[in-house]
C-alpha cells in the first residue's frame, strides 16, 4: 500500500532533516514515527484501560506471588 503526503517546503525541510540525522530515507523516517505514535497511543490507552479496572476494584492489587502464577498458567 503507498501513501502519498503533501507537505510545505518548510515540512519538507525539517522531514528531511530528521531522516539524514538518523540516516533513514525519508519514507522510512514517516513509517517509524507513525508507528511509534500508534504503539505510544496504545500503551496509553491500555493503561488507561488498566487503571480503571483498579479503581472498579476499590485499589485493590493482586499479590505479585498471584501475578506470576497467573503468567506461567498462560504461558
Amino acid at each position: 500500500m503507498a501513501f502519498s503526503i503533501r507537505l510545505t517546503d518548510d515540512e519538507r525541510m525539517l522531514a528531511e532533516s530528521y531522516a539524514k540525522i538518523h540516516s533513514y530515507s525519508l519514507s522510512e523516517a514517516f513509517k517509524r514515527a507513525l508507528f511509534e505514535k500508534i504503539e505510544d497511543e496504545y500503551d496509553i490507552s491500555v493503561a488507561e484501560s488498566a487503571y480503571k479496572e483498579y479503581v472498579d476494584s476499590g485499589y485493590k492489587s493482586t499479590p505479585v506471588q498471584d501475578f506470576w502464577r497467573e503468567l506461567d498458567e498462560e504461558a
